[in-house]
């Protein structure tokens, strides 16, 4: 090999080695997870509300996470799912080990045991908890070590706080639907607490659910068969409650040390509502509930984990209500916009913060057909070719988002009217129909990560979501 050989290799070499990175370099850490965001629900909200049409111009425009410098591609597959379910893929990201479907926070031995139903209650058992031996060990996450080394944490989520992605920053069951379980594992001090959390998460937001409040036949029916009052046990320890948009500005960052948010607007299984149906003046979205968890935690001087989940955007797809879908995504941008904004008040260079961004799983909604640039991303096919709706085999128009499966198989297709498309509650067909409303299922395909601030160039090429546990903690010196 000649000279001139010998330097192209060492410099292709150079070009894909890992650059050097502190340890320690990011103070703070946070962690934006959009809850099946794949790269179509992305790309169709980007063509939604982002690009411009002025006549027959379009302006390509740019999501907040769309302009953060460094990307990846994550493999996101579980230890015995080719598509995984979201508490694995998200365990994953938080632990760096590599699980089975339905667990959460153990180790990869672990098998998934559904709880059980408490005889009087007809709900969850109390002690809806893993077998006490021979089922796996709780694995590290990284909002634990973050504890560790005194540093603030909070878990913000559109989803209620006990669902699988808030929960696997926390706690540790084998498995998912273990809410019950998983509530108590929050409250310090109280019986099946998580002892590797001290003190406690210093930031609780997200749906209200059962899980937190006493078993109730008239007011509460699927409350806490062990009749524990959580909320009451975690103010007792200090937090400051909040159940509205009015409380949860009211509560004043400087004083609040600790604070829990339930939000029961919705009403929808505990979750939050969807961005398009929330009510802003009593509701708070994302991007407000993230902000106040920054404000609180950057008082900490040694730093702070974040974990902020767009939770509902998962939801709207499992339904194949992509309308809702893409507005809650738009809404998991906003908060990634508004915190970053917020950061950049007491770090503007995102020196001393890391910012990554997202998915634990992608869908199985689809571009479909030729679409003509600048026409409704919800509405029906226009070929760019012709300008005209596209049809089918049968001459029967049809949509440009499609999904794999779903509820919405109709028996014969037949023409839609694009007003009935247009509206928030439609439901984009499916090729296989699947029982019930919200039976969509997951997609095993690749999702996207993008990153910003201290040690986010370590963040490129295609990376199983396991690895990313280790460059998070790489960067903040875990």
């Amino acid at each position: 090999m000649n000279k001139l050989n010998t330097l192209a290799l060492a410099l292709s070499v150079a070009a894909f080695a890992s650059p050097a990175l502190a340890a320690g370099e990011a103070k703070n850490v946070i962690f934006f997870l959009g809850d099946g965001m794949g790269p179509v629900t992305t790309t169709a909200t980007r063509v939604k509300y982002y690009d411009v049409v002025t006549g027959d111009k379009v302006v390509m425009g740019s999501m907040a996470m769309d302009k953060l410098p460094y990307a990846a591609r994550i493999k996101t597959f579980s230890k015995d799912g080719q598509t995984t379910d979201s508490a694995p893929s998200m365990a994953a990201y938080m632990t760096g080990v590599k699980t089975r479907n339905e667990t959460l926070g153990l180790d990869g031995t672990t098998v998934a045991v559904s709880p059980g139903t408490d005889p009087v209650t007809g709900v969850g058992s109390s002690i809806d908890k893993c077998p006490a031996t021979g089922n796996g060990s709780a694995s590290v996450t990284l909002l634990e070590l973050a504890i560790a080394k005194g540093k603030s944490t909070g878990a913000v989520s559109t989803a209620r706080l006990t669902h699988a992605t808030p929960a696997a920053t926390y706690a540790h069951t084998c498995h998912r639907n273990a809410e019950y379980e998983i509530a108590r594992q929050a409250v310090p001090g109280g019986a099946g607490y998580n002892a590797a959390l001290g003190a406690g998460v210093t930031v609780l937001l997200g749906g209200v659910s059962q899980y937190w409040r006493p078993y109730d036949a008239t007011n509460q029916p699927k409350g806490r068969p062990d009749g524990r009052d959580l909320v009451a046990e975690l103010q007792a320890k200090g937090y400051t409650s909040v159940t509205d948009l009015t409380t949860l500005n009211a509560a004043p960052s400087t004083a609040t040390t600790r604070l829990i948010g339930l939000f029961d607007q919705a009403k929808a299984e505990g979750h939050m509502s969807y961005d398009a149906d929330r009510d802003p003046t009593k509701e708070p979205s994302l991007a407000q509930m993230s902000v106040k968890a920054v404000d609180i935690l950057s008082k900490n001087a040694n730093g702070f984990f974040l974990m902020v989940e767009g939770g509902r955007i998962d939801h709207a797809l499992h339904g194949n209500n992509a309308s809702r879908a893409l507005s809650d995504t738009k809404a998991f941008d906003d908060a990634i916009q508004a915190v970053i904004d917020k950061v950049k008040t007491f770090d503007p260079e995102l020196t001393n913060t890391l910012i990554v961004v997202t998915a634990d799983h992608d869908h199985g909604m689809a571009f479909n057909g030729y679409g003509k640039r600048g026409t409704d991303i919800l509405g029906p096919n226009i070929s760019y070719a012709t300008g005209t709706a596209s049809k089918d085999a049968n001459g029967v128009t049809y949509p440009n988002l499609v999904f794999a499966n779903g509820s919405n198989r109709p028996d014969v297709r037949a023409d839609i009217d694009p007003t009935v498309m247009a509206a928030k509650a439609y439901l984009q067909e499916s090729v296989i129909r699947k029982g019930g409303v919200g039976s969509e299922t997951h997609g095993g395909g690749d999702v996207k990560l993008l990153a910003a601030g201290a040690g986010a160039k370590t963040f490129k090429g295609t990376i199983d979501n396991t690895k990313v546990f280790g460059l998070v903690k790489t960067a903040a010196g875990y």
